[in-house]
């Protein structure tokens, strides 16, 4: 059978501003992401389904209910085959409190493959592929992968007793016997590393094709707009190269959300941003994406995305890139810094969107600052946008002229993103960094002004100068609305 590589995954990244009309609750989670899911397929178009076990109590029988529920649909769109549902793990070598969840999680493919042969009577496994978060080696893929193929299935050769049955002939066969492990790669460090990582991981495998992923927000949030951009084109280019040196397909997945920050894939921009990214093969179809705008655009963007062919990557020079990132995101730094409490001050009121943990994690550029906690992407972003403060404008003082010009040869939308992202900026903030408004002036930018955004983002920020939070969140939420996503 040849395999399928889907193009749109859908995921459940909390950026939207408004309800799928399938929930009454503000707040997905439970058995409103089997109904997400379902939805995302059947009306939407995506091709696959990321299913996140991480911060949120897992549920291991999503294909049951998904080919039971919506039989007459996965009948003729089988999952595995057609569409796919791909299972974000923790990583037990980061995520020590929820690492047993990853056991569990694995557990649940045979069993989700036995559900599927039951009702269809093939072999076709639902789930095959597991997205492990926050790679930094291939030591940790490859424990997945030997996990699963020498302790899931490996038991089921073992033998109660000598002269006893196997697990096997007791409980029956597993399948799929090997499934394949998806590094998300998301710091500057292992991400400029990915080929190598590929390479170690790949070296004693004889598969036909792999995958990897690149973050795209927490690179941002890391590293600031341009470097993540940057990042990602060298990341890009490396994998490229090593699947020519091995001869072996590659097919990078990269994770946009709708905030220029974060991506700036809208339905709107999907030409764009595909242009942007060439050799990605699969884009990320975030929340705001899917329920923020009119269904026949999200539609059409999606059947955009995936009838566009794979091409070669935006050449880039890595040691020059590599300095401009290495400065700017210096001077980014400071400025987070600087922000940081009235980023976490405003982050209380940001409204939540999906019923799991919220994971803070430790900011840290240098030692000089670690220990600054900031919210993770998402909220960090709707934070900053509510202040009237884009992040996309931090840290760009640091860059002179000549680094805009060879930026502008690499990051094709790099003004048109910063257009985006100015709409909304209210220079009237007395918290932007005089360096950051003159740096801004000097771009010569024609941007449109939201006189709307301004307004609200002003009455935001005078109320927490005056500690009068009343209106906040809601003004938080109208601002949202007109950008069409949270952050």
């Amino acid at each position: 059978m040849v395999v399928k590589i889907p193009k749109c995954m859908s995921t459940q990244h909390p950026d939207n501003v408004n309800s799928p009309f399938f929930t009454q609750s503000s707040e997905l989670g439970g058995e409103d992401e089997i109904m997400e899911a379902y939805y995302s397929f059947s009306h939407l178009g995506c091709d696959e389904q990321m299913w996140d076990c991480e911060g949120k109590e897992i549920d291991n029988y999503v294909v049951k209910k998904l080919i039971t529920r919506y039989n007459s649909y996965f009948s003729q769109n089988r999952l595995g085959k057609d569409v796919f549902l791909t299972l974000r793990v923790p990583n037990p070598t980061v995520e020590k409190s929820e690492a047993k969840i990853l056991i569990e999680t694995l557990e649940s493919i045979p069993r989700s493959f036995d559900a599927s042969t039951v009702l269809f009577d093939d072999d076709i496994a639902p789930i095959f592929e597991v997205i492990l978060p926050m790679t930094t080696s291939s030591k940790c893929v490859e424990r997945v992968y030997r996990y699963y193929r020498d302790f899931v299935i490996g038991k089921s050769k073992a033998r109660f007793s000598e002269g006893d049955i196997t697990v096997e002939e007791w409980i029956g066969k597993f399948y799929p016997n090997k499934i394949n492990v998806i590094p998300l790669i998301e710091d500057f460090e292992h991400m400029i590393d990915a080929d190598n990582i590929l390479k170690t991981y790949l070296c004693d495998k004889d598969d036909k094709y792999h995958r990897v992923f690149f973050a795209r927000s927490d690179p941002a949030m890391n590293y600031g707009l341009i470097s993540a951009v940057l990042i990602n084109k060298i990341a890009l280019q490396k994998v490229y190269n090593l699947s020519q040196t091995l001869n072996i397909d590659i097919y990078p997945i990269v994770g946009v959300g709708s905030a220029p920050f974060r991506g700036n894939l809208r339905p709107q921009t999907a030409q764009r941003v595909a242009r942007e990214y060439p050799y990605t093969y699969t884009f990320t179809i975030q929340s705001a994406f899917k329920y923020d705008n009119p269904p026949n655009e999200v539609i059409n963007a999606i059947k955009m995305l995936k009838e566009r062919k794979q091409k070669v990557p935006i050449n880039v020079d890595t040691e020059r890139c590599t300095e401009i990132i290495k400065r700017y995101s210096e001077e980014y730094g400071k400025q987070i810094i600087l922000l940081a409490p009235l980023i976490n001050k405003v982050s209380k009121y940001i409204p939540s969107r999906r019923k799991r943990k919220l994971h803070i994690g430790l900011f840290g550029y240098s030692r000089e600052v670690e220990g600054i906690k900031l919210p993770r992407a998402i909220t960090f972003t709707a934070s900053l946008y509510s202040l009237g403060i884009p992040p996309e404008i931090l840290g760009l003082n640091a860059l002179t002229d000549k680094d805009i010009d060879y930026i502008k040869t690499v990051y094709f939308n790099f003004e048109r993103d910063l257009k985006d992202a100015l709409s909304y900026y209210n220079p009237n903030v007395d918290f932007i960094p005089f360096n950051v408004r003159s740096r801004i002036a000097e771009l010569h930018l024609d941007h449109a002004q939201d006189q709307e955004h301004l307004e609200l983002t002003s009455a935001i920020v005078n109320s927490v100068k005056k500690n009068k939070n009343e209106d906040i969140s809601e003004n938080i939420l109208m601002a949202a609305s007109i950008r069409k996503f949270l952050g």
